[in-house]
């Protein structure tokens, strides 16, 4: 079993068409310390797809995992050397999602009742690889939903050498509920989550599900050894703004919204220049005055069509300039 030395307190999740490259340089420029991951990655899309496009990330982001989606041992095996050897910190498993899509490629939530097999990927990427390798599941699915069966579920796979699982405190409902709906209808139950860390106290065990707060999220850690956190980091990202202070006990000075977008647009100027197109990059931003004074006209500024007369640069010095006289 490798060893872990990722600090796990706060990290931000995998969601597809969400944590791209840029996504992920912009939350670092509002936390050092919160680990980051890729979106999911097919283990057929690694092997037989735009390898650079899938894999490429700035220095800046680490800590950062890359997360597979497959059932096959060998091919998640291949990939985790792939991401390895790219410098990724860790691989994660994706035994959590439960779209239709996934489940008729067979890995997923749906993995989550073939213990076995989930081992054996376990145990071929870890003889693969020298990153730690991580584990994403439910509490549950379907009506496989007992303490015992995830109790089973964690025991047979750190058997296999992970000693590190990130739980969604929700099941996943295989049949009938969209991806979006599986994130809100079946309950929370954190408690169940809390009593698998009192089971399993050498684990690391960090919790997904429903936190929107730092507060909230600090008062966590008295169970749990970290907590990831998706959508709202997506909708509201300053809210990680205080993270390294609160959790991490960094008393670095904490960026303005100001300053964060004047980094994020030198980072944007060299991305534009090197031919991306301007709205691959505002739309990760969207979400940074959440709350505050003006947010509808910044949102607005953004969603807008770029004026024909001034360019990209022009454009984000624009919304900036408009922010920066808007009275927080």
């Amino acid at each position: 079993m490798h060893t872990n030395e990722i600090d796990r307190r706060l990290s931000i999740a995998p969601m597809m068409d969400h944590t791209d490259k840029h996504f992920r340089y912009f939350m670092r420029l509002l936390s050092k310390h919160v680990v980051l991951y890729t979106e999911m990655i097919t283990t057929g899309a690694l092997i037989h797809g735009d390898r650079k496009r899938f894999l490429d990330f700035n220095e800046i982001e680490h800590p950062l995992a890359i997360q597979l989606g497959g059932n096959n041992p060998d091919d998640l095996a291949t990939c985790a050397q792939i991401a390895e050897d790219e410098g990724y910190d860790e691989v994660n498993l994706n035994i959590g999602c439960p779209s239709d899509r996934v489940q008729n490629g067979q890995f997923g939530a749906c993995l989550m009742s073939n213990t076995e097999l989930v081992s054996d990927c376990v145990n071929k990427i870890q003889a693969a690889v020298k990153t730690p390798v991580t584990v994403k599941t439910r509490i549950g699915i379907d009506d496989q939903d007992s303490y015992a069966f995830l109790e089973n579920f964690i025991t047979t796979v750190s058997e296999a050498g992970c000693n590190t699982f990130i739980i969604h405190a929700r099941k996943a409902i295989l049949s009938g509920l969209s991806p979006k709906q599986n994130r809100e209808i079946p309950p929370l139950n954190y408690e169940r989550v809390y009593k698998i860390k009192q089971q399993f106290p050498l684990l690391n065990i960090t919790i997904n599900g429903g936190f929107t707060d730092l507060v909230q999220i600090k008062s966590q850690l008295e169970h749990v050894d970290g907590v990831m956190v998706g959508r709202a980091a997506y909708q509201n990202p300053f809210m990680l703004v205080e993270a390294d202070k609160l959790l991490y006990e960094d008393d670095s000075p904490l960026p303005t919204r100001e300053e964060i977008l004047g980094e994020f647009k030198d980072y944007a100027v060299e991305q534009i220049d090197s031919g991306l197109n301007i709205k691959s990059l505002t739309r990760h931003i969207i979400g940074l005055y959440q709350g505050q004074a003006g947010a509808r006209h910044y949102r607005r500024m953004l969603s807008d069509a770029m004026p024909k007369d001034i360019n990209a640069i022009q454009f984000l010095d624009k919304i900036i300039h408009s922010v920066s006289r808007t009275p927080s």
